[in-house]
């Protein structure tokens, strides 16, 4: 039987995915590339450095395959706590995971037009970040449920389900934020990595080292069935 122990160790691990290649992607790629305010500039980086900005789409895709997995081992591991709550949970990560594979073609559309027609593909690294915030109300969603499922569990201690709320609110700060009030994203980017770190981390450190409490799991469980 697999125990909801090593299902938590899965989950810790899939977790360490976006969080090492997502800075690389949506940071560190974007960082050696855009030039704010400078189209032609852009383009010229965008040329010159195409292999970096290939890099980072299939850090993308790899990102997006752990996210598929880990939106399942979590349904698993939260299930017992309520059925409703993990299945909606699920609903909004597998949403964001498609947002974010769609969002994988206004970078290839951008990068296979650079050549040919900067300012085309200067539009389409836009239509691109601004798909990042639209998956981020649905991952604010998410982190929203999924604290609520842990502060409810007795398998996993309540102070990281306070915790994934705080990270809620920095994501749907930033993701709606910058569609709303564009000019204020900074600020947005500084509160959504304060309370991405704080809200995140410690959760998924918990999941690699400790895992959850088997027995309490297995009862959450067994009371899942019993009324199933």
């Amino acid at each position: 039987m697999t125990t909801s122990s090593s299902q938590a160790r899965i989950a810790g691990l899939l977790y360490l995915v976006p969080m090492f290649l997502g800075p690389f992607s949506m940071m560190y790629v974007p960082s050696a590339i855009v030039v704010a305010g400078d189209d032609a500039a852009t383009a010229a980086n965008l040329v010159a450095s195409s292999s970096l900005f290939r890099l980072g789409m299939v850090s993308d895709a790899v990102i997006v395959l752990s996210e598929l997995a880990l939106t399942a081992v979590l349904y698993f591991l939260l299930r017992p706590v309520g059925e409703t709550l993990a299945l909606t949970a699920t609903f909004a990560r597998l949403g964001m995971t498609v947002l974010q594979a769609a969002n994988l073609v206004p970078q290839l559309a951008a990068i296979t037009l650079v050549s040919t027609a900067a300012p085309t593909a200067m539009s389409w690294l836009r239509v691109h970040d601004l798909g990042v915030h639209v998956w981020e109300i649905l991952f604010a969603l998410h982190c929203l449920l999924v604290g609520v499922l842990v502060f409810r569990s007795r398998f996993l201690p309540r102070v990281f389900g306070v915790l994934m709320g705080l990270a809620s609110l920095g994501y749907g700060l930033n993701g709606l934020g910058n569609l709303v009030a564009p000019g204020s994203a900074p600020v947005f980017a500084a509160i959504v990595g304060l309370t991405a770190v704080i809200g995140e981390v410690p959760l998924v450190l918990w999941l690699l080292i400790k895992g959850a409490d088997e027995a309490r799991w297995q009862a959450a469980h067994s009371g899942t069935a019993e009324t199933a």
